[in-house]
């Protein structure tokens, strides 16, 4: 199967609008490909934290719309990135608050998984405190290569992958606003993540620099034996690689690491 990752610069001299429109493009670009990747909060950028309030939009918003127009005419799983959720009244959490949220729709543009971010990273500022945190783990089911949802920051937390893992992910999809000062641990976290779990890791991350903060870059695609089988630079750049989803059953088998947990929520087949 063939994976596109497409690492967008946020300028802040564009406007949203126009950055949404011009995203949507690329990813009718990618018509071919089976999965479209975008960054974490590409429409505002990840920093932009004074800018949260006024560019939130609810689940089914103008983005949401654009870009399950652009799955449906490109026919690809797309998982859009996130956006600044403003929670509706009635809806899971309190309303008005806002949430860091991605957004995952299938070949035919039907929103088919949202994700709210776990892990709000700040230390008692910015996403930290203008952010209220998501409680569920989220996996989508890709034909052939069912993969958990995580976002940037969660990174850093191995047992929300593990929990991924045992809901029955063989991929992670972990789109980031990752800053270019820690890209040495984006690099080794991504590359740990699917050490660990014996899984493919997608991670998409921002270029160019936002609200001050230059961006990582760096967009990586690790298999699950630990090796890099692509990585972007740190400009704008679409990512293209072909995964093969034996390979997960075929390092599970070779290497059966994941039989040997002992502590935790044991692996689904052990279970009595």
């Amino acid at each position: 199967m063939r994976a596109s990752l497409l690492q967008i610069a946020v300028d802040p001299d564009e406007a949203v609008p126009s950055r949404r429109r011009r995203v949507a493009s690329m990813v009718r670009g990618q018509r071919g490909a089976d999965l479209v990747v975008l960054p974490e909060l590409w429409t505002v950028g990840a920093f932009a934290h004074d800018s949260f309030a006024a560019e939130a939009e609810p689940v089914d918003g103008p983005t949401c719309r654009a870009m399950a127009e652009a799955a449906g005419d490109a026919g690809v799983w797309l998982h859009a990135g996130s956006i600044v959720e403003r929670a509706a009244a009635g809806s899971p959490g309190d309303a008005d608050a806002l949430y860091n949220t991605s957004l995952v729709f299938s070949p035919d543009g039907e929103l088919v998984r949202t994700y709210r971010k776990i892990h709000r990273f700040g230390f008692d500022t910015g996403e930290a405190v203008m952010m209220a945190a998501g409680h569920e783990l989220v996996t989508v089911p890709l034909p052939d290569l069912p993969f958990g949802v995580a976002t940037c920051y969660d990174l850093r937390f191995p047992e929300q992958f593990r929990g991924l893992v045992d809901a029955g992910a063989l991929a992670f999809v972990v789109p980031a606003g990752w800053p270019a000062r820690r890209r040495e641990h984006w690099s080794l976290l991504t590359r740990a993540r699917a050490v660990e779990n014996q899984a493919y890791v997608l991670a998409c991350g921002t270029g160019g620099t936002h609200a001050g903060v230059e961006q990582a870059g760096h967009s990586v695609v690790v298999d699950p034996w630990g090796e890099v089988l692509a990585e972007a630079g740190t400009g704008e750049e679409i990512l293209t690689v072909e995964l093969d989803p034996a390979r997960v059953a075929a390092t599970r088998e070779r290497f059966p690491a994941l039989k040997d947990r002992r502590l935790g929520v044991p692996a689904p087949s052990a279970r009595r």
